[in-house]
């Protein structure tokens, strides 16, 4: 078989070319390309690693900026809940002063109101009682003929306005 026989010749021949091949692809890739490509991958992954953390540290701060702002909101709240309770109290203690002033004022009005009444009720009352013991007198005199004096007349209007 010649074919076989020819096949011989050339294997010695083309296992140098292979190994010559090999060496050179091993030797251009493997020594200078692939260090360079594994470099870049490196160089990548450490970037990305950096951004990871750079962004964990950012929502880190965040999360503090966040629970500070809400510490200052909730003092805020608290401190204007304080000045409007102030507030309501100062305008609740000048409302009481300002209607105990009122009330003293109407107090007044009332009891000088009251002693007006009462001098012109006595004064009514005087001048009733002096009518109906001129009216009591006068019927005194008509109905008896006998004439009765004012302290008399004066008396007995006094005493049936007493019992009524």
């Amino acid at each position: 078989m010649p074919q076989i026989a020819q096949i011989a010749d050339t294997y010695a021949s083309q296992i140098f070319w292979l190994l010559l091949t090999f060496g050179f692809v091993f030797s251009v890739i493997g020594r200078g390309m692939v260090p360079k490509v594994q470099a870049t991958a490196d160089a990548r992954d450490a970037k990305i690693s950096g951004d990871l953390d750079a962004a964990k540290a950012a929502f880190a701060r965040a999360d503090e900026a966040e629970a500070d702002y809400r510490v200052r909101d909730a003092e805020s709240r608290t401190a204007a809940q304080a000045t409007l309770a102030k507030a309501k109290a100062d305008a609740a203690k000048a409302s009481e002063a300002k209607l105990a002033a009122a009330d003293a004022e109407i107090q007044d009005k009332i009891g000088a109101a009251e002693a007006r009444i009462k001098t012109a009720t006595d004064a009514a009352m005087a001048q009733i009682e002096t009518v109906a013991a001129d009216a009591a007198r006068d019927m005194v005199v008509r109905i008896s003929g006998v004439e009765a004096s004012d302290e008399a007349a004066r008396n007995a209007v006094k005493a049936a306005l007493a019992h009524g």
